[in-house]
């Protein structure tokens, strides 16, 4: 389960999409770049292979809520 979701812009004065992700899973930070298609640009920290689709759509419905809602 993620905790500590948080999002900002990558562009503050243009509206071009694309959002900065940090958040926690199982004790381990993550941050990447969520773009408007759906897809993830992981920062330093990989997700473990067997975690990655679950934590994807995790994040997917919380950019839904928070973005397009």
């Amino acid at each position: 389960m993620i905790s500590h979701f948080s999002w900002k812009p990558l562009f503050q004065k243009e509206k071009l999409p694309g959002w900065r992700i940090s958040f926690f899973h199982k004790g381990t930070h993550y941050e990447g770049i969520y773009h408007k298609t759906g897809d993830i640009e992981w920062g330093r920290q990989f997700p473990a292979h067997d975690d990655e689709p679950s934590i994807k759509s995790e994040i997917h419905e919380l950019m839904l809520f928070h973005i397009y809602d």
